[in-house]
């Protein structure tokens, strides 16, 4: 049976709203005549603000309330950012398409300094990602974390008032809601290696709708799906969590797919790091690859305390 209308659930935030705003015109383009909605739900994470992400939940906060709009038939896909979208997805779910990545890398924002190493001794700097913390604190171990929670441009205006000696944020973020001109420094790989999947849009839907992975199917792009698969099955398979300093960046040159991941602890005083690459038709063995090396240099013990 043809599909003609669809529920498009999604948080309200101006980031979600801009990715799925992006992605009901591909839909469009693709075809004219289908009805879409928008079905705006507030997660519980939108709901606390005055907390560490990582201690009421992680980032999957965001992804369960749309999930259950999918589950009880009151909406039909579901757009998140991927990196916010657990490894371990259930098998009730699936991501039938992702779009083309966007810039992938972190971006130091400041009033007052031009990057990472203008800022002062014991610079005060915004993160709630113990990923960019752990990271942060391994380049420059002086500084001084502070938890930053909100939406992105309640985060900025923040930093402009100078709460904040400086925050990270993501460049696709900032770029997709023409923030970029408050970018100091897009931090290199070599300091700071992304979240998995971060920088690209992921559309799930429940795995059951197979009419709706048919219809979806055109919007998927396959280096970046190729890439987000190596970058999640190696968190998956280290069972890395929304307390886990894991950073990963796959990308695909000359057919071949190059993933380069670490764990860190904490506290940025131990961090190890592996390069895998691999055939860009099997990227769950890259990824896998890639953990077994992680957890051959010790990566159990760094993650201990959270698995």
């Amino acid at each position: 049976m043809e599909i003609t209308h669809l529920r498009i659930a999604t948080r309200k935030s101006q980031l979600a709203l801009w990715q799925t705003h992006f992605i009901q015109q591909q839909l469009q383009k693709l075809y004219p005549t289908l009805q879409i909605e928008r079905v705006e739900i507030t997660s519980t994470g939108d709901k606390i603000q005055d907390k560490p992400l990582a201690d009421i939940g992680g980032k999957a906060l965001f992804v369960k309330a749309l999930e259950e709009a999918l589950q009880e038939n009151r909406a039909d896909i579901a757009v998140h950012s991927l990196k916010d979208v657990p490894a371990d997805l259930e098998s009730e779910f699936t991501i039938a398409a992702v779009t083309a990545r966007a810039n992938p890398f972190d971006a130091l924002l400041s009033r007052d300094y031009a990057d990472l190493d203008a800022l002062p001794q014991g610079a005060k700097v915004g993160t709630c990602s113990p990923r960019r913390q752990a990271q942060l604190l391994a380049y420059r171990p002086d500084l001084q974390m502070l938890s930053l929670r909100g939406n992105v441009d309640s985060r900025v205006k923040k930093c402009l008032q100078g709460e904040y000696d400086a925050i990270v944020l993501a460049c696709a973020g900032l770029e997709r809601l023409g923030l970029q001109g408050h970018i100091r420094q897009a931090i290199p790989d070599m300091l700071m290696l992304p979240a998995a999947g971060q920088g690209v849009v992921g559309i799930e839907c429940l795995s059951k709708r197979t009419d709706l992975i048919e219809l979806l199917n055109p919007l998927n792009h396959a280096e970046t799906h190729a890439a987000i698969t190596a970058e999640r099955s190696m968190v998956l398979e280290l069972r890395g969590n929304c307390h886990s300093a894991i950073g990963a960046y796959a990308h695909v040159h000359h057919q071949i797919l190059h993933l380069s991941a670490l764990v860190s602890d904490p506290n940025g005083t131990t961090v190890i790091r592996t390069r895998q690459q691999g055939l860009v038709l099997d990227p769950t063995r890259v990824g896998q690859r890639a953990a077994e090396a992680l957890l051959q240099q010790g990566a159990k013990n760094l993650l201990k305390n959270k698995m």
